[in-house]
Formats: C-alpha cells, sequence, structure tokens
C-alpha cells in the first residue's frame, strides 16, 4: 500500500477553500493511512478534511460516503459525523498528490467530546458505548454497498492470517500463547462464523475512535472514522469494541459483559453470537500484536500503530489464563441468557424428582443428625486449622463437636463465604487482586471410609488424582442423563484413592452402584474427612476445569453452572 498522504498545511487550507468552500485554518491530526486535518472555518464551526490514502480503491470512498448519506436519511439524530458536500454539490471531492497519484477527500463535521482513551471507564460508560453501537447498527441494518464487501486484515472473519505473522514475535512464549489461540480459532470458531448474521458494522470502536461527553461521563457523545467499516459478522462490532474497552480493566469480562449487555438491550444479540464473543475479542487482539510488530520492523516512525501494543499483550495473556466456557457463561448472563443451555432445566428436574432419587449414604441424609461445619466462620478453631493446613487438628475439633452433640453428617453449604481457601490455587482468574472464597459444592462431613453411591444411573466421565495441597485428591465426575432432563455432571472430590484404580472412563453405573468411600486426610487433598459433591450444568467441562470455589460477584452465574446440590444429596431445605 501506498505511504499515508503527504499534503502540506497550505494546501490543505487550499483543498478546504477551492472543493468545500470554506477558507480557515488547519491542525494536522494523527492517522494510519490517511492524512487528516482539523478545519476551522470562520463561523468557528469545526470539521475533520480528510485525504484518503491512494491506495485506497474509490469503491471504498463511495462506500463510507454512501454509509454516511444513508444514516444521514435514515437516523439523523445518531452521534455520528456528518458529510459536508462539495461547492459544486458532490460528497467527494479529488487532489493530486506531489507524485500525480489521485486522493479521494472529504468533509464531515468535527464531534466534540473526549476520547474514551482519556475517559475514567464505567460500567454505566461501557453499557452506553454497547448501546451507542446497537443504535448504530440497527440503523445500518438494511444498508449494502459494493464497496462494503472488502477483504482486509482487520476483518475478524480473516483473524486467521494472524498465523503468517507470528514469526514477528520474538518471545517464544507469547508465540505460543499466539498459536494456541489460532489454533482454537481455526478449528472450533472460523468454522461457525458463516452461519452468523452478517451486515455493515462500523469495526473499530477502539479507545480513541470513541467520544465521551465531558459534562456527563457515564455517556457516550459520538463515534468517528468509519475508515474500517466493511459487511462482516455483526458479533464482530461488540467484540471490536470490547477489545480496547476491557485494556486495563480489574475485571475485563465483567466490563466486557457490560458493553455487550448495552448493544443487547438496543440490538438483541442471539445465543450463537454470545457463545463465539470472548474467542472473537482475543482474536481482535491476536490480529493487532501481530499486525504491530510485522509493521515495527517496516517503519519506526509511526507511533499510531504501537498505541494498545503493551496493554493488548497483558490482557492476551490474562485471557488466556482464564476458562473461555466460564468467561462466556458471565456473557451469557449479563444479557439474559441462561449462563450454560440447559441449566435451569436440570434444576427443576432435580428438585422435581428429588423424592425418587437414590440416597447416597447407607442411612439416608434426612433421617441423619446434622450440623453446619463452621468453615462460614473465620475465627472458628476448625476453620482456623484448616486454613493452616493441619487437617489432623481440624479433624480432632470436628470430632469432638459431634460426639458432643450427637451429630452424625457435617453440612457445607453451597454459596458459603469461607477464609480457610489459602493456597495459591484460589487466586481469581477474572478480578486482578482478588481471591475465590464462596463455595460452589455441597460438603458432606463422615469420617474417612464412608460409602457413596451415585442417586442416578451414570456414566463414568472421568477419574483422577490431585496432589495441590487443599486440593481434591480423588476426583471422579460422573454424567447423568435422566430421561427428560438435559445431561449434566457430578463431582466426587475428596475421595479414598481406592475409587480411582477401580472405577474406568465410560464404565456404566447403576443409580443406586457404589462410587467410592470418603478419604483420610493423607489422601483426600489435606481436609478433614468430607465429601465435596457437585453439579455442573455443562458437560463439556473436564472434571479438574469445573470450579468448585468461585468469586462472589459471579454467584448468579455459578449458580446456573453449578447449582445446590441439596436435592441431588437427598439434604431437606432445612
Amino acid at each position: 500500500s501506498h505511504p499515508a498522504p503527504q499534503f502540506s498545511q497550505s494546501e490543505a487550507i487550499d483543498i478546504a477553500a477551492r472543493h468545500f468552500g470554506i477558507a480557515g485554518s488547519v491542525t494536522p491530526l494523527d492517522s494510519e493511512r490517511d492524512q487528516n486535518f482539523k478545519l476551522t472555518a470562520p463561523d468557528r464551526s469545526l470539521w475533520i478534511l480528510k485525504i484518503v490514502n491512494a491506495s485506497e480503491p474509490l469503491g471504498e470512498s463511495e462506500f463510507q460516503t454512501a454509509l454516511f448519506e444513508h444514516l444521514e436519511r435514515n437516523s439523523p439524530d445518531l452521534a455520528v459525523p456528518r458529510l459536508r458536500t462539495t461547492v459544486r454539490g458532490i460528497s467527494l471531492a479529488h487532489a493530486t498528490g506531489a507524485g500525480g497519484e489521485d486522493h479521494a477527500v472529504r468533509l464531515v463535521s468535527w464531534l466534540a467530546g473526549r476520547p474514551l482513551a482519556e475517559s475514567p471507564s464505567t460500567p454505566a460508560l461501557l453499557e452506553s458505548l454497547g448501546g451507542a453501537l446497537g443504535r448504530l447498527d440497527r440503523a445500518l441494518q438494511g444498508f449494502i454497498h459494493p464497496g462494503a464487501l472488502r477483504t482486509f486484515d482487520w476483518d475478524i472473519r480473516r483473524a486467521g492470517a494472524a498465523r503468517q505473522r507470528l514469526h514477528h514475535i520474538d518471545d517464544d512464549q507469547d508465540r505460543l500463547l499466539l498459536e494456541r489461540f489460532l489454533d482454537h480459532f481455526d478449528a472450533a470458531i472460523a468454522p461457525r462464523l458463516p452461519a452468523l448474521r452478517a451486515q455493515v458494522i462500523h469495526n473499530d470502536a477502539n479507545d480513541w475512535n470513541v467520544l465521551v461527553d465531558p459534562e456527563r461521563p457515564e455517556r457516550v457523545a459520538g463515534l468517528i472514522d468509519f475508515g474500517d467499516a466493511l459487511h462482516s459478522v455483526l458479533i464482530a462490532e461488540v467484540a471490536v469494541a470490547c477489545a480496547y474497552a476491557i485494556l486495563d480493566a480489574e475485571d475485563p469480562i465483567a466490563a466486557a459483559a457490560r458493553l455487550a449487555a448495552g448493544f443487547h438491550a438496543e440490538y438483541p444479540l442471539r445465543e450463537e453470537e454470545l457463545d463465539l464473543l470472548f474467542d472473537l475479542i482475543v482474536m481482535r487482539l491476536v490480529t493487532s500484536v501481530t499486525l504491530s510488530a510485522a509493521r515495527k520492523e517496516r517503519t519506526t516512525d509511526n507511533p499510531y500503530l504501537s498505541i494498545s501494543e503493551a496493554p493488548a499483550w497483558r490482557l492476551l495473556r490474562r485471557l488466556g489464563a482464564m476458562n473461555r466456557r466460564f468467561a462466556t457463561a458471565i456473557l451469557r448472563h449479563a444479557c439474559g441468557f441462561e449462563a450454560a443451555p440447559g441449566a435451569r432445566a436440570v434444576t427443576s428436574w432435580i428438585a422435581a424428582n428429588r423424592a425418587q432419587l437414590v440416597p447416597i449414604l447407607d442411612r439416608h441424609p434426612a433421617t441423619l443428625a446434622k450440623a453446619l461445619v463452621p468453615y462460614g466462620d473465620p475465627q472458628n478453631p476448625m476453620t482456623v486449622t484448616s486454613a493452616a493446613q493441619q487437617p489432623d487438628k481440624a479433624s480432632a475439633w470436628w470430632d469432638a463437636y459431634c460426639a458432643e452433640h450427637g451429630i452424625a453428617l457435617g453440612i457445607g453449604p453451597w454459596g458459603e463465604a469461607r477464609t480457610v481457601y489459602t493456597s495459591d490455587i484460589f487466586h481469581s482468574r477474572f478480578v486482578e487482586g482478588a481471591r475465590r472464597a464462596n463455595h460452589l459444592g455441597l460438603d458432606l462431613f463422615m469420617p474417612a471410609g464412608t460409602r457413596l453411591y451415585t442417586p442416578l444411573a451414570a456414566i463414568v466421565r472421568s477419574v483422577e488424582i490431585e496432589e495441590d495441597p487443599l486440593g481434591y485428591g480423588c476426583l471422579v465426575a460422573l454424567e447423568h442423563a435422566p430421561p427428560g432432563c438435559p445431561p449434566f455432571i457430578t463431582l466426587w472430590g475428596h475421595m479414598a484413592h481406592e475409587a480411582g484404580r477401580r472405577l474406568k472412563v465410560g464404565e456404566h453405573l447403576q443409580a443406586g452402584a457404589l462410587v467410592g468411600e470418603m478419604g483420610s486426610a493423607t489422601e483426600n487433598g489435606g481436609w478433614a474427612p468430607h465429601l465435596h459433591f457437585q453439579i455442573s450444568t455443562d458437560t463439556s467441562l473436564a472434571a479438574g476445569d469445573i470450579l468448585g470455589v468461585g468469586e462472589e460477584r459471579y454467584l448468579p452465574v455459578w449458580q446456573e453452572l453449578f447449582p445446590d446440590a441439596a436435592d441431588l444429596a437427598g439434604i431437606p431445605p432445612e
């Protein structure tokens, strides 16, 4: 492609006067491919004079002009730049460069506002940005133009082409991270894109192209720079905006969820679009860092190119450590969908059929004297000793308590906030500097060796032994598919290793079949003996990925992904 146009300020003043009848003053603005000037007219009105790169096909300039005309006719209230026609009454002018090359030129109104890049990001502002993009895309719904059908690096459907730029990435770990993202995109995302809704979109709501109202900093005042607009998948509009808006967020997925919810309120998204949003945010960033790396080798003096590079890498590393299914559940939930398809049907089926389930203990839990295990109380000796990884002391305290009060079964309830999760495995992957502290399973405390039975017919999904301190020890996952209920998984954690040796993956278990026994502290991850019993409504998750402890702010999401297993275990509501 041609270098950016090189018109002087006096030439720009001459173009504005000759073609648009404005004898004003100009200030140069940053741009990557084109040349932009801020034009101040004698009446103090402000404009942007855009001189388009000579390599841009005329059809693309005509497409942008047609897009502005469409919005002018159909949505005059949208906060987007407005075209000014030439003295001859047409939308595009032409100027000849020093080398004789032809440049399209247009004049659009200057929008006032502070760039999002220089504004403090708040949830309300992100929602406002989503809403502004939703209104814009609704207005563009029926619009099409031959120039919109362009082949372009920044089209998210072509994100797989970043693989050809990987050799520009010097760091081995970073290159491996991008390879992992690209492999997933090629295998699981790209094949699903052709089935999604497609239309003309802005495609570049980065934090310099979004303007914020200085008087009302929670409101987006306008969108500028339609130079990357094209016909692509609709959800790319949300993905691109998210990629920039969440760059330095403390909780990037929560930020993306607010933006998506704002868009969804104006232009409803579909489940199959939201299911790809996380990966498309990732791929926008992959495109960005690989293009920056490739161009840095070719040009040293365009700071515009590497403006968002360091934050983009930081965000990519954070996204790479997240579970995409959990991120997607948060995004779905924010737009009013179930965290996992069928989640609510699983919970209601179990509640409706609880009386028909086989008891998971030799004696029905409803008949046993029960007490809450004091993990919810940070001062309790059992909590303190468990957190200090002293399971023998914790067990001794609990055994004495049970003997004194005649308790046969200890219960650790779902959702309880606990201070026992002290090891590093409990750092949040979603929220910077936060820990996971809320229990997402149901704990049943009984002596080591207590036998445990499946309440429903099942297939053994996986069996693994975890060695992490305060981990699961022996972990068994069963899949259940009772008639009339979507399939779901049960997780059995802190088991004796005997189950790990006996059960075979793919084995069928009848309702009431032995799963295994509660493990002792030496084999259950270092806990007082108990079963961590948990449901996952997302059957695609591997056992080790099912979150046993979660962030409090996401409890409504975890409640659908990993609902309370009390009904399944036969624990009465009290």
